[in-house]
């Protein structure tokens, strides 16, 4: 695999750990569950507060990766990149997306997540605040 496309493999898998999944697997059976973690070289995977096909529930299952057929996210994935051009028509040149940490980094130090503002004060961090809240205003009515 070349190492572009290895490289966003990991990050898609990293954007659903802590988020819900369904997982099917070669023995027929099917979990939902909250990703906890994963190993992206085997696909191991551990999954919290689950219910399998039968409604059973189960704190805590590990699953060896050759035996995950398929993994489903079941949240929409936030858009950071939209949220990001967004801010860049409010603060032009100043906007650099980490899409590894899912943090956009506006005038080199106010800091936003998918949870908001989460590193900066003044003014301008209340400005991107705003553009955020907006931005999930907007989200919410398309969704």
């Amino acid at each position: 695999m070349s190492s572009v496309a290895e490289r966003r493999f990991r990050e898609e898998l990293s954007l659903l750990v802590q988020k819900p999944v369904t997982v099917r697997t070669s023995m027929g059976k099917t979990y939902t569950g909250t990703l906890y973690g994963v190993d992206a070289n085997t696909l191991s995977m551990c999954l919290a507060n689950v219910k399998d096909e039968s409604g059973q529930e189960i704190s805590r299952v590990i699953l060896n990766g050759r035996a995950v057929l398929e993994v489903y996210g079941l949240e929409t994935p936030f858009d950071i990149r939209s949220l990001a051009e967004r801010l860049e028509r409010v603060f032009p040149r100043m906007v650099k997306t980490i899409d590894e940490a899912g943090v956009i980094v506006v005038m080199d130090k106010i800091r936003v997540s998918e949870k908001g503002v989460i590193e900066g004060r003044g003014p301008a961090a209340e400005r991107v605040q705003r553009v955020y809240e907006e931005f999930m205003r907007q989200r919410e009515k398309s969704t």
